[in-house]
C-alpha cells in the first residue's frame, strides 16, 4: 500500500508542477517550479531503483539546463509583461493540437500494450547493472535520437550566446 502512494504522490506532483511551470506569468517563477519538478522526477527515478538516471535527473535537468534557462531569462532582461491577446480566439488550432496530442497518445498506449516488451528483464538489468544496460541500450539503439537531443540541447546555447553579443555591441 505505501508503494502505491508514493507512486501516486509523484506522479499527481509531477502532473501539478508541471502545469504550475507553464501557466505562471513570471518566468523566474517558472523556472523555480521547473526546478521542483525535475527534483520530484529524480525523486521518481529513485522509486523506480533507477539511481543512475536519479542522479543524471539533477546533475543534467536541475542543475546544468536549469540555470541555462535562468541565465537565458534573465539575459533577456524581460521586465513588464506583455500582455498578448492575439491567440485567444484561436480555438480551431489548439482543438487540432490535442486532437492530435491525443491520437498519439492512443496509439502509444495501443502499442505499448500489443507489442511485447524487450529483452530486458528485471534479473538481466540486476546482473549485468542499470547502468551497463542503459549505455548499451543507448548508444547501440537509440544513438540517433542521442544526438539529435544533443543538437537540440546545443543550440539554445549558440542562441544565448548570439543574444549575448548582439547586447554586448550596442
Amino acid at each position: 500500500m505505501l508503494p502505491e502512494f508514493f507512486f501516486g504522490y509523484f506522479a499527481c506532483a509531477i502532473l501539478g508542477l508541471a502545469m504550475l511551470t507553464v501557466t505562471r506569468k513570471n518566468l523566474v517563477h517558472s523556472v523555480l517550479w521547473m526546478l521542483l519538478l525535475f527534483l520530484h522526477i529524480a525523486c521518481l527515478y529513485l522509486f523506480l531503483n533507477a539511481e543512475f538516471l536519479a542522479v543524471i535527473q539533477v546533475i543534467v535537468y536541475a542543475g546544468a539546463i536549469l540555470v541555462l534557462f535562468l541565465f537565458l531569462v534573465m539575459l533577456l532582461n524581460l521586465r513588464e509583461e506583455h500582455e498578448a491577446r492575439r491567440f485567444v480566439k484561436a480555438w480551431q488550432g489548439r482543438l487540432a493540437v490535442c486532437i492530435l496530442l491525443l491520437t498519439v497518445i492512443v496509439i502509444s498506449v495501443y502499442k505499448a500494450a500489443v507489442q511485447p516488451t524487450g529483452g530486458y528483464s528485471i534479473t538481466f538489468i540486476n546482473e549485468m547493472g542499470h547502468t551497463k544496460v542503459l549505455g548499451t541500450v543507448l548508444f547501440n539503439q537509440y544513438v540517433l535520437p542521442f544526438l539529435m537531443t544533443a543538437l537540440v540541447l546545443f543550440v539554445p546555447m549558440v542562441a544565448a550566446i548570439v543574444l549575448a553579443m548582439k547586447e554586448r555591441k550596442r
